[in-house]
């Protein structure tokens, strides 16, 4: 085929991923061959593809096509997560277009709806994945509700139960009052809040005093509608100040209840008054306070319903005023917390916060303001609510040891190695793990309880009766497992477990997982806690964490700032290559990528530019090579650029190996944009166009290949461009006889050739200072000159006539000789030692240059100085914006060199 004259990755990209999967190609049958596995992190079967999820797939892919090329059974796992709380909102969302409500259905109708949506709208990313080039075994997509992963999901947590490492507790949970469920922290994001703080008496019991003679002690709270369920007051040991009063009572003003003074480290004598109410019910710090204190969970107050609406507490002491109260106010109508606060105001015991206006006068006010820190859910979208509940827990600290053994034992290499601190002080302090959720969708927890809440796990309900008794009535627990307890199944459920497959056999442990570092603790960790524990290996060997993409100033990519990137759009506009070779360019062990159009559209020019060239071989009869192997090859021209391929592959593998995306990417980058476009095919020109018939068809041969390893070593970067090099290089006499996708990984078999890499480096460097000095002189870059040549060493004379063409035709140096050089205006580099002496009497006005040059060198010197100056001034160091000081020290860079340059060029011309 010929390929077209301008390169459009839109024409090429679908017809050949259609092609690829049509034919199988994404898991070739190679069972005889060494394995190598990933598993994808399944995305929500809701969701779409992000600019996160570019940079995770195409790290995947890259490493996945590179395993391909090696001839390995490369498995890459795909499938999708269920996405519990996201996929029941979406179908719900859709039933209230409808005037229809969950509850207008039995649970069974319900998931039926679920499952009907999943089947015509879900899984909208897969098809996005595929537009990024994603390799995946698609034959074989998973689901993490399907019927093998729900075998697997039910028998973990039946074994879990009988093994005492899942059980049920009364725990405080993220509630999510919009959804009615508990959520995990991932769900929970953090937001900063103007609010306020209020300060209040609370009157000491029985007539007791502090020592400063006081009836009260203050407390101060963000909160105040949660004093309808404190327990306790809390000071710290140490806190002179209430010795005296530790173990008496309060006697909290609007709900009568007395409840004791206690002494726990939680208060913070520099903090506020030192003393902090304490609501176990509904904090999370004072439910530990209130374990320490005494109280068991089942003791602690619950003030809240569902919808964070107040309730009655067991002691029955909150007035009949405040229950069915919302927590705060909501529509415009005042909750428990805006009645709290009149109260106590009314009553005498809030204490007003005191400021000064303009001039200089005190002005009472019911509360400090001040800047919350507030948690909502991701979805529900309101405050979330600490909620004391009875749910299902995993003991996390039981399965995380071996999994903390794992990674100091070196059976787990996280990369970068720095992130390992993090995992042991995450997988030290792990708390238990509540895996319940209040949903439809999801898998049933498979839990029965008979009237009297004895509690049957089992695989199926008949099993569960067996269990009770034969006329024991049993009602199934409707909660559903939380989304990750499934996922964390991921590397083993998917492969047949827990049936012994043969791709469990052969793919677990899995080779490697690429992972985001913010789902280290709530899918990485999981992973390895229940792949030790059910298979008794690690799930991989290794565990790559990238960073994130962030917007091009560096802040965190968000909606709600409206610079969040779309991968799609940049598919469309540079083409899906160019975005990937983006993401592997730029991504840097330990760092975040910064997003950046520009560079993107600079590897879309570099998918052009190898097209170019591939078209300028396509026209000189240079097509695609027969042999794995480098031919053999006389000329040094050749002999050169076969030894660059040896280098480059050595130090792509070794980049690839060791996880060095950004090495890697700038290793092929360069050799094919630098060594083989620029040079080698520039090089070559004079030998093609030449008379000797052996060198033409040698050159011919050693160019195709090392086109061929260009466009293999390329493909896993950019994958649609180099398949469809593959195909239009091949030889007139017919088609490659396999797809590029499972092609051979470079193996040249051939030693560097060290003579002839010097010789072409010499030629290149020679070239490159006589086109230097052009620029630096104003001469214009196809002005012919002559050289002189002083100081050459011994068999440079010979080297310059085998490069007499090049030189001549790339170089534009016409003649060089020993002579000396004649008198007049003179420019000289030199290049290993030996100087070229460049007579310039016909191409310049030496005194006109040399004026330009001075007056040229004299600006940039008085900016550079003028720079140095500001930055050396401590004032403006020190106050202006970081990026004011990084651009000035950034220009100051730029007019140094430039006056450099400059001194240099004054200086040639002598």
């Amino acid at each position: 085929m010929t390929l077209d004259k301008n390169f459009d990755p839109a024409a090429i990209e679908a017809r050949w991923y259609e092609h690829w999967e049509t034919k199988g190609l994404f898991r070739p049958e190679r069972d005889g061959r060494e394995p190598f596995t990933i598993v994808n992190p399944p995305p929500n079967v809701t969701g779409s593809l992000h600019i996160g999820h570019a940079l995770d797939n195409t790290l995947q892919d890259i490493i996945i096509r590179h395993e391909r090329l090696k001839g390995k059974d490369a498995l890459w796992v795909v499938g999708m997560d269920h996405a519990g709380i996201a996929t029941q909102m979406v179908v719900e969302r859709q039933m209230n277009e409808r005037q229809e409500k969950r509850t207008d259905f039995t649970r069974e109708e319900f998931v039926a709806k679920v499952w009907e949506w999943k089947e015509e709208s879900g899984g909208t990313i897969t098809q996005q994945l595929r537009r990024l080039g994603c390799s995946m075994d698609w034959s074989n997509e998973r689901f993490t509700m399907d019927d093998g992963m729900n075998e697997a999901v039910i028998k973990v947590f039946v074994d879990l139960y009988n093994d005492g490492l899942v059980y049920r507790d009364k725990r405080l949970v993220n509630w999510d009052p919009a959804l009615k469920t508990a959520i995990s922290d991932l769900e929970v994001e953090t937001t900063d809040v103007k609010g306020h703080f209020w300060h209040f008496k609370y009157p000491l019991a029985d007539g007791v005093t502090l020592d400063d003679g006081r009836d009260y002690i203050e407390v101060a709270t963000t909160r105040p509608e949660t004093m309808l369920a404190d327990m306790a007051v809390a000071v710290h040991p140490s806190d002179e100040r209430y010795k005296s009063v530790v173990g008496k009572e309060i006697l909290q003003p609007i709900t009568g209840r007395r409840f004791k003074i206690v002494a726990d480290e939680h208060a913070d004598p520099e903090l506020g008054s030192g003393a902090v109410k304490i609501t176990p019910g509904h904090d999370f710090n004072d439910f530990e306070v209130g374990k320490r204190a005494g109280f068991a969970a089942g003791e602690m107050l619950n003030m809240l319903d569902g919808e964070a609406n107040v309730c009655q507490t067991a002691d029955g002491l909150i007035p009949d005023k405040y229950i069915g109260l919302h927590r705060f106010k909501k529509d415009g109508v005042n909750g428990a917390r805006e009645l709290v606060v009149q109260r106590l105001k009314e009553q005498g015991f809030l204490i007003p916060h005191i400021s000064k206006n303009q001039d200089g006068e005190e002005v009472e006010h019911d509360a400090e303001p001040r800047t919350i820190a507030t948690p909502f859910g991701d979805r529900g979208g309101v405050v979330i609510e600490p909620w004391l509940t009875d749910q299902w827990y995993v003991d996390a600290e039981t399965l995380a040891q071996p999994a903390i053994e794992a990674v100091k034992s070196g059976a787990i290499e996280i990369v970068p190695k720095s992130w390992e601190k993090t995992w042991f002080n995450w997988m030290e302090n792990i708390q238990p793990w509540c895996v319940s959720r209040q949903l439809w969708w999801g898998h049933q927890i498979p839990a029965w309880f008979d009237e009297d809440g004895n509690i049957f796990v089992a695989k199926d309900e008949i099993e569960a009766q067996t269990q009770a008794g034969k006329d024991v009535a049993l009602t199934r627990d409707p909660d559903v497992l939380d989304t990750w307890f499934s996922s964390a199944l991921w590397p083993f459920g998917t492969l047949g477990w827990p049936k012994k497959t043969k791709d469990l056999e052969r793919h677990y442990p899995n080779d490697l997982l690429i992972s985001g570092f913010d789902i280290l603790f709530f899918w990485d960790a999981r992973m390895a806690m229940q792949g030790i524990q059910f298979m008794k290996d690690v799930p991989w060997k290794r565990l790559y964490l990238h960073g994130l993409v962030r917007a091009e100033d560096g802040s965190k990519m968000s909606k709600s700032k409206g610079n969040v990137i779309d991968p799609l759009g940049l598919i469309n506009q540079y083409g899906a290559d160019a975005l990937r070779f983006f993401m592997a360019a730029m991504e840097s062990q330990g760092r975040d990528i910064k997003m950046d159009d520009k560079r993107v559209e600079g590897y879309r020019n570099f998918a052009t530019k190898l097209w170019n060239a591939s078209r300028f071989c396509e026209a000189n009869g240079i097509g695609a090579s027969k042999t794995i192997a480098a031919p053999e090859a006389a000329l040094p021209v050749n002999r050169w650029i076969i030894s660059e391929v040896v280098e480059t592959q050595q130090a792509l593998d070794k980049a690839l190996t060791d996880l060095r995306f950004d090495a890697a990417a700038n290793t092929i980058y360069h050799f094919a944009w630098d060594r083989f476009c620029d040079w080698y095919l520039e090089l070559i020109k004079p030998v093609l166009q030449g008379q000797d018939a052996n060198a033409k068809d040698e050159t011919r041969v050693v160019a195709g290949w090392v086109l061929d390893q260009i466009i293999v070593m390329l493909h896993p970067f950019m994958p649609f461009i180099t398949e469809e090099l593959w195909h239009a290089m091949a030889q007139e006499d017919g088609d490659r006889e396999y797809d590029l996708i499972v092609a051979q990984w470079p193996a040249p078999k051939a030693a560097i050739d060290k003579q002839a890499k010097a010789e072409v480096d010499w030629l290149i460097k020679l070239i490159s200072e006589v086109r230097s000095a052009k620029v630096e002189l104003n001469i214009a870059p196809g002005t012919k000159l002559s050289a002189h040549v002083r100081d050459g060493g011994e068999g440079l004379a010979e080297q310059i006539a085998r490069h007499a063409a090049a030189l001549d035709r790339v170089g534009r140096l016409e003649t060089l000789s020993f002579d000396p050089a004649p008198e007049g205006p003179l420019a000289q580099i030199v290049v290993d030692g030996a100087t070229y002496v460049l007579p310039l009497a016909d191409a310049i006005d030496i005194d006109a240059e040399k004026a330009r040059l001075n007056k040229a060198l004299e600006a940039s010197q008085k900016e550079a100085k003028s720079l140095s100056g500001r930055l050396g001034n401590p004032n403006f160091v020190e106050k202006a914006k970081p990026e004011a000081v990084e651009k000035a020290r950034a220009d100051l860079a730029d007019k140094e060199a430039e006056a450099e340059r400059l001194q240099a060029a004054i200086d040639r011309l002598g």
